[in-house]
């Protein structure tokens, strides 16, 4: 059997959030952003493909780099999935400002040359 190798999911974890930062370059408030249906659209695919990949990383990975919230990323990828509740566009909103900016730094420090090595 096939087993994809795991700096893949991280590659697809950081193309995730380069797409939602192009997306969301010209939205500068949270009206705008409930406004635009398509971008809502596409962040939230994109927050979902990140926890599935997130997921795929091996947990002994995943341990090396205890400054990001796998679990918490892994679990909204599932309540967006499988609709344990309805979306808050507030929280989107939140995660983009707050949490994607310090996720990208953190894969970025602590997986850079395992991603350059790929390469």
């Amino acid at each position: 059997m096939y087993k994809r190798d795991w700096r893949l999911f991280l590659m697809e974890i950081l193309e995730s959030i380069n797409k939602i930062e192009k997306y969301t370059e010209n939205i500068k408030s949270f009206e705008d952003f409930l406004l635009d249906s398509k971008t809502v659209d596409a962040v939230i695919r994109n927050l979902e493909i990140i926890g599935e990949a997130a997921g795929k990383i091996p947990e002994e990975i995943r341990n090396k780099a205890n400054n990001i919230q796998w679990r918490q990323i892994i679990g909204l990828r599932n309540r967006l999935i499988h609709g344990y509740f309805a979306i808050d566009i507030a929280i989107v909103w939140e995660i983009l400002q707050k949490d994607m900016p310090e996720l990208k730094k953190n894969l970025l420090e602590n997986f850079y040359s395992d991603i350059e090595n790929l390469k």
